[in-house]
């Protein structure tokens, strides 16, 4: 089957069950893909499904009907990305990368560095659900609303038992000393916190360490953000991995 185009929607899937598919989708697999089957996917679960159309006055009317559920797990992880936004075509860069790379849920933090004001979240929406869609996940992450700095860091000392607070630490490319990366997560769900362009404040650094937050190193270079998230992602994603297998 992994031949076969994949699509999200938004619906509880079940087999047996026929829902209306949007035009765009519908077209897309008539025309676009040419395809009779497909795979649909949401809530970590995957199904083959059957496209059919029916005519109503000229208009096409596009559904599918769920024929089976597939062997295929979700490869998705239980990282959160806390991230301070940045323009939007970058923005859209670090979220498909990270959508691509398993993360369960995007948070969008306002940072004393934080400059860009105007996100189009809804296009954000559209490119998580295609990068799900692409990299074989079965489930997109979920968008938080967007929360400033403070109350970020309050939520995440209430949830301090559930859940590990990891940060990219820019601070490490400074520092001559080794072994920046003895990060141990204490539960299987972590919080990733990427910065802005011009880093966290002197402020934020001091109240992520009065939080025992976990900072990491990236390398001696400053990576630009979308890049950081890529990298500390796979770094957390390995972390997940190695404290499963022990």
């Amino acid at each position: 089957m992994q031949n076969l185009p994949r699509i999200y929607l938004n619906e509880n899937l079940a087999v047996g069950k026929t829902f209306p598919l949007p035009p765009d989708q519908g077209h897309y697999l008539s025309h676009v893909m040419r395809a009779d089957k497909f795979l649909a996917f949401n809530n970590g679960k995957e199904f083959l499904a059957e496209l059919r159309q029916e005519t109503n006055k000229k208009t096409i009317l596009y559904s599918l009907s769920v024929i089976q559920l597939t062997d295929h797990s979700d490869p998705s992880n239980h990282i959160t990305l806390a991230f301070a936004p940045v323009k939007q075509a970058r923005l859209e860069e670090m979220l498909n990368m990270a959508t691509q790379l398993g993360v369960m849920a995007l948070q969008p933090v306002i940072t004393d560095r934080t400059i860009a004001a105007h996100i189009n979240w809804e296009r954000i929406k559209k490119i998580t659900t295609e990068a799900a869609e692409q990299s074989g996940r079965n489930s997109i992450p979920e968008i938080l609303p967007p929360v400033k700095f403070a109350e970020f860091l309050k939520v995440c000392s209430l949830q301090s038992a559930e859940c590990s607070l990891i940060f990219a630490d820019e601070r490490f490319a400074h520092d001559n000393s080794k072994n920046h990366n003895n990060c141990t997560l204490h539960s299987a769900n972590c919080t990733l916190f990427i910065g802005p362009e011009g880093g966290f404040s002197p402020a934020e650094f001091a109240a992520l360490d009065a939080a025992y937050a976990v900072g990491i190193s990236l390398g001696k270079t400053i990576l630009r953000a979308e890049t950081a998230a890529a990298v500390a992602i796979a770094t957390m994603t390995q972390l997940q991995n190695d404290k499963i297998t022990k």
